[in-house]
């Protein structure tokens, strides 16, 4: 049975420090527990663990490149909150995920926080060697459910607040696949008509040798810069139309690497015209959810607003919780400062300002996260209702205009060969 040093402390507070023996970090916990002692720490010693021929078994192989899908985080977090709330061992609920999971990052991760935890590491030290499949929130909120014995509470949280994070995302992009998908049908077709068809109408004008409209030689002339045609044109158009939206995309995330293309780029998105305020709800939601969810698992404020900071996503939320984060430290209010960096909705200040009043701030946090996500889906239904007539009058422009262009020197043929006879 293996020999596990402890530091915990006892029911006054004062540390206490000490060995145990015990099959696994889970049953030490408990008997020491038992003992008064809570807050644990367990370390296994070494030459136990060297003797334990099992304590560092690795079984088949496992790939783990890149990071753990945040959908597939979610769905473990709430599978380990089930069994730990089912009454299973910590240890013995990690064992039955790891089975289940696919060869892949998670999987791979999960075989090495089995063995520190198996070794008397706590679940959120193992947890937090591995950032790239749990992030610094994550790492916090266990870390807070083993400190106050609710791990089982903690885990249920977070799987709710993960899942309400993936809900809101995937209404977005679903909100938005119909539009970019019209969108790119109609790039395609119109593409597919400056490369195909206008050629064989300029070969017409030609042989009638016909006096050509203004409007009529621009579509010709971008109908030869999509095909091309042109003498000192080394890639087609219609290349850099195929690879534009490649190229916009990694050019943004290139230059929202650097600080300032962040900060840019963010106050623009929160500016555009309807699109602005989609942003400025969503970024709202997120960081009140967040830190209501942080601030009832019992994180330290400063420290809850720190993780909310770094997790939020957007520049300008960064610094106005920045300054949230200076006001507390000095003895100030939340609400102040927010109010002064004027990034949200007075709705959500007073609120805010009630619940620092009445000592409800998380409850307070949930409500606005709830209010503002509902926002959220009536602002992407009311952009997507826009959207549609919006699209269907810029098609119909276009392709009027190409008609229009098409036509024009056909009603001068047709007038010229009438007159001939």
């Amino acid at each position: 049975m293996p020999t596990f040093a402890y530091q915990a402390k006892d029911r006054t507070g004062e540390k206490k420090k000490g060995e145990i023996e015990a099959a696994n970090a889970d049953e030490a916990k408990k008997l020491l527990l038992g003992q008064g002692l809570a807050g644990a720490t367990l370390k296994v010693k070494k030459d136990v663990a060297k003797k334990d021929p099992g304590a560092k078994k690795k079984k088949g192989f496992s790939i783990s490149i890149g990071r753990v899908g945040a959908k597939q985080l979610t769905t473990f977090t709430r599978q380990l909150s089930t069994l730990q709330d089912a009454g299973l061992p910590l240890l013995r609920s990690l064992q039955i995920l790891k089975e289940q999971q696919k060869s892949g990052k998670l999987k791979s991760v999960l075989e090495t926080v089995c063995e520190d935890v198996s070794s008397g590491d706590s679940l959120s030290t193992a947890f937090g060697k591995h950032p790239k499949a749990f992030d610094r929130l994550y790492v916090k909120m266990v870390a807070a459910g083993e400190v106050g014995g609710v791990l089982d509470v903690i885990l249920q949280r977070l799987a709710e607040f993960m899942e309400k994070g993936q809900r809101l995302k995937r209404r977005i992009i679903g909100a938005m696949i119909y539009p970019s998908v019209v969108i790119c049908i109609a790039v395609a077709i119109v593409t597919g008509i400056m490369y195909f068809v206008i050629p064989k109408f300029q070969e017409i004008f030609n042989d009638f040798d016909v006096k050509l409209p203004g409007l009529t030689l621009f579509l010709i002339d971008a109908s030869r810069w999509v095909a091309g045609q042109n003498p000192d044109q080394s890639v087609p158009g219609a290349a850099w139309i195929a690879f534009s939206p490649f190229i916009i995309y990694f050019s943004v995330l290139l230059i929202r690497k650097t600080k300032f293309g962040r900060a840019g780029t963010d106050i623009i998105r929160s500016w555009i015209p309807v699109i602005g305020g989609l942003v400025r709800k969503t970024a709202v939601a997120r960081f009140t959810r967040t830190l209501g969810t942080l601030v009832t698992a019992g994180v330290p404020i400063l420290e809850a607003i720190n993780i909310t900071r770094d997790t939020s996503g957007n520049y300008i939320y960064e610094q106005a919780l920045q300054k949230v984060h200076d006001s507390i430290r000095e003895g100030e209010t939340f609400s102040k400062p927010l109010r002064e960096s004027k990034v949200c909705d007075s709705i959500v200040v007073n609120m805010i300002d009630v619940g620092e009043e009445t000592g409800d701030l998380d409850i307070m946090l949930m409500k606005i996260a709830d209010n503002y996500e509902e926002e959220v889906d009536v602002a992407v239904g009311s952009l997507l209702s826009l959207l549609e007539p919006f699209m269907v009058v810029i098609l119909g422009g276009i392709v009027g205009t190409i008609v229009l262009a098409l036509f024009l020197p056909l009603v001068s043929m047709i007038e010229s060969v009438s007159s001939s006879k």
